[in-house]
C-alpha cells in the first residue's frame, strides 16, 4: 500500500439530519481508523448549496458525538490539511481545473440544458445508454467566441480516455471494473463555477491524504470518475471499499419514506435509546465479528474491527433486534440513569408534573424501577405504566376468563378485607396479606394471584406484583376491587 497511514473520512453533505445509513459509514470509518491507529476526518461536502439546510451541519456533528464517535480533524477541531468545508476551498479546485483546461484534459461545454436534454431523450429513445455526445469537445476559438457573445456561459467537461478500462480491488465487492467508452465526458465545474462532486471529492482526497474510501454502494459508479481525476494528474488512488445496501425486514433498499422503520440518529434520542446500544447495533449492520457474541462495547468494537468481515450482502435492519439489544443495556444501567432517560416522557405524557414534591419523585423512581427489566427505550415508560394512572381498569378477554373462575368472589372478598384492615399500605405487609387470603380460601398459585392482579391492575401479567399494588395505592385498590365484585 503506497500511503502508510491510514487516513480515512466520512464527507457528509449538510442536507439533514444524520440518517442511520450514514451514521454506519461514519460508524465503520471511524472503527477502521481507531483499529489502525489512523486518523478520521469529517469533510463536509456543500457544494450543493441549493440542498443544504440551516443547522444541518450541526446536526450531523451533534448526533456523531452522541452516538460515541469522535474525529482527529474537521471544521470544528481543525487540522493541517483545512479548509475542511469544501464550500471554502473553491481557488484550490480552480488551480486544478486551469491545469485541467490548459493540457487539453478538459473543455468548457456551451449546450444549454435544453440542447442536453434533448439529446439524452434521442438516445432513450433509440434505446441507448444516456451519454454526452461530446459536442463541444472539439470547439475552434472562433466557435468558443460566438456562443460567448451569446451570452452562454460555460461548464467544463473532463476528456473521458477512450477504451481504457478502469478496474480496482474492493476491500467489500472484490474485481470491479468500467470500460471507459460506457461514460461521458462529464461535467467537473457547473455554469456558476461550483465544482461538481466527483472533481472536488477526488482532488480533496488526494490532498488530504486518504488513504482508504469506505462508502455505500450507490457510489460504485462515481469511482470510475475520480480515478480517471487522480490518473490526470499522476496521483495514486486510495483503496475502495463499498458497503452493501440496509434493507427492511422485507428486503426492500431503506428509503427515507419507508415509515416501518425510524431512520434519523436524533429520533432515537429523542426516543431515550441508548447512545451505546446504537452504536453496537449499526455496528453489527453489514458487518460481523468471528463467533456469536453481539454486544461489544466500542473500546471491543475497535479491537476486533477488520474490514475483511464487511458483509457482501445487504444489511437487514431488524427492529426488534435493536429492541431487544436496547433493552439488554437497559437492564444493566444505574437506577439514576434510567430514571434520567424515562421520567422526561412521563412528564411530557401528562402523567406526572414537571415540578415534582420528593414524595412524587420517590413515587416515580419506584415506579420507573418495576419496569426496568423490560424496558426497551424511554419512551416506552408512558405505555407499560398507563395502568397507575387510569382510575377504571378495562378487562380483555383474557382478564374477563380469570375473573370468571369460581374461587374468585371469595378471593377477591377476603383480599378486600385484608386491604381494608392494613395500617401500613407497603409491599411488605402486602405479601402478607396475600399469605394471609391464601391460609383462609385454601387457594394458592394462580388460582390465587391471577384473580388479584387481574382485578387491581387489569393485566394478566406484569411487575412484580405487592410493589405495584402499592404504588397503585390504598384508595385506588379498593375502588377496584370493588368493580370487580360488582
Amino acid at each position: 500500500m503506497a500511503k502508510s497511514e491510514v487516513r480515512v473520512r466520512y464527507a457528509p453533505s449538510p442536507t439533514g439530519h444524520l440518517h442511520i445509513g450514514n451514521a454506519r459509514t461514519a460508524l465503520f470509518n471511524y472503527l477502521f481508523a481507531r483499529s489502525q491507529n489512523g486518523k478520521f476526518i469529517i469533510r463536509i461536502e456543500d457544494t450543493d448549496k441549493k440542498r443544504n439546510i440551516a443547522g444541518g451541519e450541526q446536526s450531523q456533528l451533534k448526533y456523531l458525538k452522541w452516538l460515541g464517535i469522535d474525529w482527529d480533524e474537521s471544521i470544528d477541531v481543525g487540522g493541517d490539511y483545512g479548509p475542511y468545508r469544501q464550500s471554502e476551498r473553491n481557488d484550490i479546485y480552480q488551480k486544478y481545473y486551469n491545469d485541467l483546461l490548459e493540457r487539453g484534459l478538459a473543455y468548457k461545454c456551451y449546450c444549454t440544458e435544453e440542447e442536453l436534454e434533448k439529446e439524452r431523450e434521442e438516445q432513450v429513445a433509440r434505446g441507448k445508454m444516456p451519454r454526452y455526445s461530446g459536442k463541444c469537445a472539439n470547439l475552434t476559438a472562433e466557435e468558443r467566441e460566438a456562443f460567448e457573445k451569446e451570452g452562454r456561459m460555460p461548464s467544463i467537461r473532463f476528456r473521458v480516455p477512450q477504451g481504457k478500462t478502469y478496474n480496482w480491488n474492493d476491500i467489500v465487492k472484490g474485481d470491479i471494473s468500467f470500460d471507459s467508452n460506457d461514460i461521458g465526458d462529464f461535467v467537473i465545474v457547473k455554469k456558476d463555477g461550483t465544482p461538481t462532486y466527483n472533481f472536488a471529492v477526488a482532488i480533496d482526497d488526494h490532498l488530504m491524504k486518504i488513504s482508504h474510501v469506505l462508502r455505500g454502494e450507490d457510489h460504485i459508479s462515481n469511482t470510475p470518475k475520480q480515478m480517471m481525476v487522480f490518473e490526470a494528474f499522476g496521483w495514486a488512488p486510495p483503496v475502495f471499499g463499498h458497503m452493501t445496501l440496509i434493507v427492511n425486514e422485507n428486503r426492500k433498499k431503506l428509503s427515507k419514506r419507508d415509515e416501518s422503520i425510524i431512520q434519523f440518529i436524533e429520533q432515537y434520542a429523542d426516543l431515550g435509546y441508548l447512545p451505546e446500544a446504537l452504536f453496537n447495533f449499526i455496528a453489527l449492520l453489514g458487518w460481523s465479528p468471528v463467533g456469536e457474541e453481539e454486544i461489544f462495547s466500542k473500546e471491543e468494537f475497535i479491537e476486533i474491527f477488520d474490514p475483511e468481515r464487511l458483509s457482501k450482502s445487504p444489511a437487514v435492519f431488524d427492529t426488534q433486534k435493536l429492541k431487544w439489544m436496547n433493552n439488554q443495556y437497559m437492564k444493566n444501567l444505574d437506577l439514576e440513569k434510567v430514571v434520567e432517560l424515562t421520567l422526561p416522557h412521563l412528564v411530557k405524557a401528562g402523567r406526572l408534573p414537571e415540578q415534582m414534591t420528593d414524595q412524587e419523585r420517590k413515587w416515580a423512581e419506584r415506579l420507573i424501577s418495576l419496569y426496568q427489566e423490560q424496558l426497551s427505550y424511554g419512551a416506552e415508560i408512558v405505555e407499560l405504566t398507563e395502568m397507575f394512572f387510569k382510575n377504571d381498569v378495562q378487562y380483555d378477554e383474557e382478564a374477563k376468563a380469570v375473573l370468571s373462575e369460581e374461587q374468585v368472589p371469595e378471593v377477591l372478598s377476603t383480599f378486600k378485607a385484608e386491604v381494608e384492615s392494613l395500617e401500613e399500605f407497603t409491599a411488605d405487609h402486602i405479601k402478607k396479606s396475600i399469605k394471609a387470603v391464601q391460609k383462609a380460601t385454601g387457594q394458592k398459585g394462580k388460582k390465587l394471584f391471577m384473580p388479584i392482579r387481574v382485578a387491581t391492575t387489569g393485566q394478566t401479567h406484569g411487575p412484580e406484583l405487592p410493589v405495584a399494588i402499592e404504588l397503585l395505592g390504598k384508595e385506588k385498590i379498593l375502588s377496584r376491587l370493588e368493580d370487580a365484585l360488582s
